[in-house]
C-alpha cells in the first residue's frame, strides 16, 4: 500500500501548497506503481477532516497527472462528505467506479 495521503485539512488557502507538495510524490509514486507492473496509485484520504470544494480540484489534478502517466487513482478511507461532494459535481466515478456502478444499478 501506498504511502501517499491527503493532509488533514485542504481548503482554498492551502490548496495550491497542498498540490505543490503532492504532485512530485505523486509523480513518483506513479512511475514506482508502473515499474511493478502495476496500475493503481492509492491515494489515503483517512485524515482529511476539514475541507471544502478545492479538494476535489486537487483530486481531479491528482487523477489528471495519473493518467498521464499511464497509472490509475485510487482514493481510499474517504470520508462520507468528500464522498457527497463528488457525487454533486459529478465526478464520484472518477475516482470510485465500482461504488457509482453498484449505486447506480
Amino acid at each position: 500500500m501506498s504511502g501517499l495521503k491527503l493532509p488533514a485539512r485542504l481548503r482554498m488557502d492551502g490548496a495550491k501548497a497542498a498540490w505543490a507538495q503532492m504532485s512530485p510524490a505523486l509523480r513518483a509514486e506513479a512511475a514506482q506503481v508502473l515499474a511493478a507492473a502495476g496500475r493503481e496509485v492509492r491515494l489515503s484520504a483517512a485524515e482529511l477532516t476539514d475541507f471544502d470544494s478545492s479538494a476535489l480540484s486537487l483530486l481531479l489534478s491528482a487523477a489528471r497527472q495519473c493518467g498521464e502517466q499511464g497509472a490509475v487513482l485510487r482514493l481510499e478511507a474517504a470520508p462520507e462528505k468528500l464522498r457527497e461532494l463528488a457525487r454533486v459535481y459529478g465526478v464520484a466515478e472518477l475516482f470510485w467506479p465500482a461504488t457509482t456502478a453498484a449505486a447506480s444499478a
